[in-house]
């Protein structure tokens, strides 16, 4: 899918977004483009702001049998995310929404208001059977508007009542304010933690992830949630070739001292419309690497930006993903960053006793 260089939003419109574009997404019309109003006067266009509506879920929890997927199951309070990274594989999402993957998914948010009422009776199911949840999978559950949504914090707290296990992958150090259910949840096995850092370098993080919190504070975020005793996972990704790959044992490294106890890594994905968005990017910010940066994508993944089959998505294939999976196995060997995780608890799992008036 190309993007037409009409469709493209002002600089100064999209200050501290991410997609350079709102093209339409593969269930509409590809193009969105001004127009006159009859009224010949220059007026100055405003600022694209983030707007919030709520949806009433039907069900919460969704199931996959992925085999690139350590989970069967997750959960996702909002749809949309203002972090707005441009890399995001989540983006194509939106589409199913009739919204633009591009400036729409990080400006036009939904969350979902009685997800933790729906948690909580399907949680409740008389054939439900516990395994880990995981959050974060799609769109970021610490993403700005949870501060006042708490739509996050309130699924904690269902979860932390039926003593649930539970994953959560964030870019988000407000996850810090829900250490008062977190470490409880950890003592018993029930909680553990991914945090992203994808660069050390600031700038090129403001552009890349323009609201989400710069990596150093995100470093101290994997120290607070050390400190407090909730396992942290340091996920080195996704690994840009020509971009950060560099960066590698840098983060793992920087990563290690601010204590997280295991490292994953996954290379860029470019599903969907995130590849045309992604390469817009590129030419706007970094032109010069962006003959590279593709060149080296595509080496990966048989000549394509993308390759979606099972066991290939995650890491590509070829002589590039092999040395960069032995460096990156290489540098977290010597951290001690290579360790499995322990597998969550799922024998603690109680339907509350209030709950059982539900049947």
């Amino acid at each position: 899918m190309e993007i037409a260089k009409d469709d493209r939003i002002a600089p100064e419109r999209r200050r501290a977004r991410g997609a350079v574009s709102n093209t339409g997404g593969r269930f509409e019309a590809q193009t969105r483009q001004a127009a006159c109003d009859g009224w010949d006067i220059p007026e100055p266009r405003p600022g694209i702001e983030t707007e919030l509506r709520v949806e009433w879920a039907r069900s919460l929890i969704t199931y996959n049998r992925s085999p690139d997927l350590p989970f069967d199951r997750s959960i996702n309070p909002y749809r949309g995310c203002e972090h707005g990274c441009v890399y995001c594989f989540a983006r194509p999402s939106h589409a199913y929404l009739g919204l633009s993957p591009g400036l729409d998914f990080e400006t036009r948010l939904v969350a979902k208001a009685n997800a933790p009422d729906v948690l909580r009776r399907e949680l409740s199911a008389r054939h439900y059977r516990p395994a880990p949840i995981a959050i974060g999978t799609n769109t970021d559950p610490y993403q700005p508007v949870e501060q006042k949504r708490k739509m996050m914090r309130a699924c904690l707290k269902v979860l932390a009542e039926f003593r649930h296990p539970v994953a959560i992958v964030t870019k988000g150090t407000m996850i810090e304010r829900d250490l008062d259910i977190l470490a409880p949840m950890a003592r018993d096995g029930l909680v553990r933690v991914g945090l992203s850092v994808t660069t050390l370098d600031p700038a090129l993080a403001r552009r890349m992830e323009p609201r989400a919190p710069v990596p150093a504070r995100r470093l101290a975020t994997i120290r607070a949630l050390s400190r407090a005793g909730v396992p942290v996972r340091l996920m080195v990704s996704p690994i840009v070739p020509g971009l950060t790959d560099h960066e590698i044992e840098a983060i793992l490294a920087a990563g290690h001292e601010a204590g997280a106890n295991a490292a994953s890594w996954i290379m860029l994905r470019l599903p969907l419309e995130v590849s045309s968005l992604w390469r817009e990017w590129l030419e706007e910010h970094y032109p010069a690497r962006a003959g590279r940066v593709m060149a080296r994508l595509r080496e990966m993944h048989g000549g394509k930006d993308y390759d979606a089959r099972w066991g290939h998505r995650m890491r590509g294939q070829g002589h590039y993903a092999e040395m960069t999976g032995a460096r990156f196995r290489m540098a977290a060997r010597r951290l001690a960053l290579d360790a499995r995780q322990p597998d969550l608890r799922c024998d603690l799992f109680r339907v509350p006793s209030d709950q059982m008036t539900l049947f």
